[in-house]
């Protein structure tokens, strides 16, 4: 079998466009992968353009680990963001079309399963007035939809530092979501990376009564010194990882124990495989992995491969029910939050158990998408100009 083409589908929302790309091969089998691109959908587009005849074309699908391997390191240049996010849509429609041309699911040709299910975690879900009445209503109806878990960042546009005055704003937001969900469901804590580290320690402290199951990218990602003096001084796991593109970039942090739970994008950070490597890392050093998961259906699939096969897989981020909840009718199959237990449940389709459905795709054209956590109101991604 080999690969004869590539087809790329642009799913636009004001705030995020969502890349999905067909393999297909000379036997009549596609295979789908996605990624969602913040800013540089038509820089993903120029790379697969190039890769597709330096790379893709000809290529065995079965062969994943090699097709990777050209791809990663055949243009010499050092990958990042953007040839790691084209690496990850080609990788994970490669294991989509050899897993349909097994007849199995793609988590049964990574090892098979360790689990039925796999708990979600709903995000996208506070796109409301900010305001401790509306969180609180908003909170509510993620747990009428079956949720056992959510995430949120209260801070509003904070960078650095936090005055007295929205640290106190803040927590009431917290105290607020608490209330509604109840002391049994887990709150993730955000900070997007936001605060320096007396600001983030400060901050953690003061909403620690609120039980937070972890304290997400406390600091910027590019300083690992700064998130070492963050953990030391919190009493709850810290989580970070959606901005590295390449597990070996993980080695630093897994070497200084900074964190509890690692968050890779599959998207990003290679695809379906490279997580898993990257997963096996983390179990060595007693690690949780909860991947980061602002994508579609088909990145929530391909996810879910790695979560169903992985010992040490905690948690996946979902939002798909909430912002942008109509792109769900682009993707025949797409996972589904069982509303009794809160989880995704394992699913015995071939492949990643998803279809592009093309005609449903064009109904929502890229757009010129922003998403800025530093204006007033990011939260309802809504960009200026959208409303």
């Amino acid at each position: 079998m080999r690969i004869t083409g590539i087809s790329t589908h642009v799913v636009g929302t004001p705030w995020r466009n969502l890349t999905y790309v067909q393999v297909h091969t000379d036997e009549g089998l596609t295979g789908v992968g996605e990624t969602r691109m913040l800013g540089h959908t038509d820089a993903l587009l120029g790379y697969l353009h190039e890769a597709k005849t330096n790379h893709i074309l000809g290529s065995d699908p079965f062969a994943v680990e090699d097709l990777v391997k050209r791809m990663k390191y055949g243009d010499y240049g050092r990958a990042g963001e953007i040839v790691m996010s084209g690496i990850a849509v080609i990788e994970m429609a490669c294991w989509d079309i050899k897993g349909k041309a097994l007849g199995v699911p793609v988590w049964q040709l990574l090892g098979g399963k360790v689990t039925d299910k796999v708990k979600a975690y709903a995000n996208g879900w506070y796109t409301t007035e900010r305001t401790p009445e509306a969180y609180h209503k908003a909170a509510q109806k993620v747990m009428e939809r079956g949720y056992r878990a959510l995430k949120i960042d209260p801070f509003g546009t904070g960078h650095f530092e936090l005055d007295h005055e929205q640290s106190l704003y803040a927590v009431s937001l917290i105290e607020a979501v608490r209330d509604a969900i109840g002391p049994d469901a887990e709150l993730m804590l955000e900070m997007h990376g936001r605060f320096s580290p007396a600001t983030a320690v400060r901050l953690a402290k003061e909403l620690a009564p609120f039980k937070p199951a972890w304290l997400e990218e406390p600091v910027p990602p590019e300083n690992l010194k700064a998130l070492e003096k963050v953990a030391a001084k919190v009493d709850m796991p810290v989580a970070t990882g959606e901005r590295i593109h390449d597990r070996i970039e993980f080695r630093e942090l897994f070497e200084s124990q900074a964190v509890d739970i690692i968050q890779p994008d599959v998207g990003h950070i290679g695809g379906i495989w490279e997580t898993r490597k990257l997963a096996a890392t983390a179990e060595t050093h007693y690690m949780l992995v909860a991947p980061h998961n602002v994508g579609g259906p088909v990145l929530t699939s391909a996810s879910l491969q790695v979560g169903f096969t992985a010992p040490n897989f905690k948690i996946l981020e979902h939002f798909n029910d909430f912002a942008d909840a109509e792109i769900k009718k682009v993707i025949k199959g797409a996972p589904q939050v069982n509303p009794e237990d809160g989880c995704f449940h394992l699913s015995h389709e071939p492949g990643l158990g998803v279809e592009l459905d093309v005609d449903a795709a064009a109904e929502f054209p890229q757009q010129q998408a922003r998403f800025d956590l530093w204006a007033d109101g990011w939260e309802q991604r809504k960009p200026k100009g959208t409303e």
